[in-house]
């Protein structure tokens, strides 16, 4: 090692680590606020479904500010993408670069457009910075893009490869013509685009800060030593577990064209000492519907359920996939082909985070939860606008329970695992749509019991204003409840009811497209809710009386699943409580020993 070497090795430290990592965050952050306070779709300003994230030079990421797990894919797809189109001695500063696609340019699904920018310092590349942003309609047969009953990509939208879109710094406007043409929201796509471009543009400005401060040589050693620190960090992790194969099954409800056949998701995951080997093998081939991966997002699905389980706080960067083995066989709905339909994989990421947590439940008893509502329940409406006669799309992903764990209930009303998106205020969306929420409230009951309850899905009940409104429904978990963990009570599954404006009612499909609305009429969104953990006989009555004191439990679901017994004050009667948990118990062992 020379001397200049060991000088500056010596000055990438663990302070200057810390501080470097934090800052590259910021970095990522404020583009993310950027991307927000800018863009012109609720789906953005509002519901916050967008990421940011930092790079290396050699494509590598370095940081990824903390909005939608599920990006990731995307997110490392594209760089990986563009450095194969676009050999780095042809980038220029200034450049711009587009793409959505999942076969050629590195995304996971069509509406999901990221763009990438280089960053020069005197004429050396340092790095890039992205942005993601998940535009409401991107084409497609039916508004919003995703169908239910898509069977092929080519039916989901415009595809975009990775494309030049800036030139040194000068917008290409034919290539945004081109995106906003072949969208049913052009104005809507022409601001978030530009929106966009404005993130990038502050990443591109902020990392040089950073660069300027550390000096092209010494920041790449940083970085280096930064990926390099997040893989020893979840090597020590993975040490921690028990060496062993652990084994766990769950299924889609179905893939919405082959109606009520489950599609079974399996892993097999062996921890041998500091590494770990996540193998799929078993899992259904990809199938005719829309809920396939490609493997990016199985990637992505199976870096975040690592990072939670052996290290929260381990940096969000590529080092921690040099630790991590995942197969996946080729064609398989977890590592899908061309041309197979992908618009609902966010669906099926959310069962792998829940097979990857079944399995490592006994490894890791203290960190996994038990089965969240695991579904983006997605809601489109569409129409067009009374007063500016504009054509519009209202999407929205209603959150559910989060599983109960170990040591606590699980939370209610949460988007959880792999999607991070905020709820669109209802405030915002009476005034931006011609729609009425008629009620939006946590829904009772529906949470597994346990001597720790598991969270509460949502009802949201939304009425169409005006005639030609149509809905079209996304989600899973409709059919198979969300497990619970040691003895708790699996969680309610979710549903969708149209209410016609003269009561009739029927229940939705939870991949069905086009359904026409009239004014008056009303689709009740009702989530799953989550899991249970522990015997639901060892809660407190004190705690059972609170939640139906607070509308969260039933008086007949206390009595049925709880044995606690409330009298006609509403106070828990001591007396009947004991006798009647006596029963139940005794019950439930004859149960298990019959089996």
């Amino acid at each position: 090692m020379s001397k200049d070497t060991k000088s500056l090795t010596e000055e990438v430290n663990a302070i200057t680590l810390e501080i470097l990592g934090n800052r590259l965050l910021s970095v990522a952050e404020e583009m993310g606020a950027t991307l927000i306070k800018t863009a012109y779709s609720t789906n953005i300003k509002e519901r916050r479904d967008c990421s940011t994230a930092v790079f290396d030079r050699l494509g590598q990421m370095i940081a990824q500010a903390e909005h939608i797990p599920m990006h990731l894919g995307s997110l490392l797809g594209a760089v990986e993408s563009l450095l194969r189109k676009y050999p780095a001695v042809t980038i220029q500063s200034g450049d711009i670069f587009m793409t959505n696609d999942p076969y050629s340019g590195g995304g996971t699904h069509l509406p999901d457009i990221t763009l990438v920018s280089p960053v020069f310092k005197n004429q050396t590349l340092v790095g890039f910075v992205a942005s993601l942003a998940h535009h409401a309609d991107v084409g497609g047969k039916v508004p919003g893009s995703t169908s239910g009953d898509n069977t092929s990509i080519f039916q989901e939208g415009i595809r975009i490869p990775m494309v030049k879109i800036a030139n040194r710094g000068n917008v290409i406007q034919d290539a945004i013509d081109f995106i906003m043409l072949n969208s049913r929201t052009p104005k809507e796509r022409e601001g978030d685009l530009a929106a966009q471009i404005a993130a990038n543009r502050v990443g591109v400005k902020r990392l040089l800060e950073v660069v300027s401060k550390y000096g092209i040589e010494k920041y790449f050693l940083a970085t280096d030593a930064l990926l390099g620190y997040a893989e020893r960090l979840m090597r020590a992790g993975i040490l921690k577990l028990p060496d062993g194969v652990y084994t766990f099954e769950d299924f889609m409800d179905d893939d919405g064209i082959n109606i009520g056949i489950p599609i079974p998701i399996r892993v097999s995951i062996t921890i041998r000492e500091d590494t770990a080997l996540v193998d799929f093998t078993g899992s259904n081939p990809q199938v005719a519907g829309p809920i396939n991966i490609p493997l990016n997002g199985t990637l992505a699905t199976v870096f975040y359920c690592f990072k939670v389980l052996v290290g929260p706080e381990i940096p969000s960067n590529q080092g921690i996939y040099n630790v991590l083995c995942v197969f996946a066989p080729e064609e398989c709905i977890l590592n899908c082909k061309s041309p197979a339909a992908v618009g609902e994989r966010i669906d099926t990421c959310q069962r792998v985070a829940d097979v990857i947590f079944g399995a490592m439940a006994e490894a890791a008893p203290e960190r996994v939860i038990a089965a969240s509502n695991s579904s983006v329940t997605t809601a489109t409406f569409s129409g067009l606008k009374p007063a500016s006669g504009d054509f519009y799309v209202y999407l929205e992903t209603i959150a559910g329970g989060q599983g109960a764990h170990s040591s606590g209930d699980g939370l209610s009303g949460v988007q959880v695992h792999m999607t991070n998106t905020s709820n669109l205020p209802i405030e915002a969306l009476e005034l931006e749509y011609p729609l009425l929420v008629r009620q939006y409230k946590l829904r009772q009951d529906s949470g597994g019991a346990g001597k720790y309850r598991g969270g509460l899905g949502i009802q949201r009940e939304i009425e169409a204003l005006v005639s030609g409104t149509t809905f079209s429904s996304l989600a899973d978990r409709q059919k198979i409840a969300p497990w619970g963990l040691k003895g708790g009570g699996e969680g309610m599954p979710g549903q969708y009811i149209l209410v016609r404006k003269n009561g009739q009612t029927c229940r939705l499909g939870s991949k069905e497209s086009g359904v026409l609305l009239d004014v008056g009429d009303m689709v009740s969104i009702q989530t799953p809710g989550a899991g249970g953990y522990g015997d639901p006989l060892e809660r407190e009555p004190e705690r059972v009386l609170t939640d139906i004191v607070e509308g969260k439990v039933s008086s007949q679901m206390a009595r049925v699943r709880y044995g606690v017994v409330i009298n006609n004050v509403n106070e828990i009667d001591p007396q009947a409580t004991i006798n009647l948990r006596d029963e139940l118990s005794k019950e439930s062992a004859a149960k298990y020993n019959n089996k």
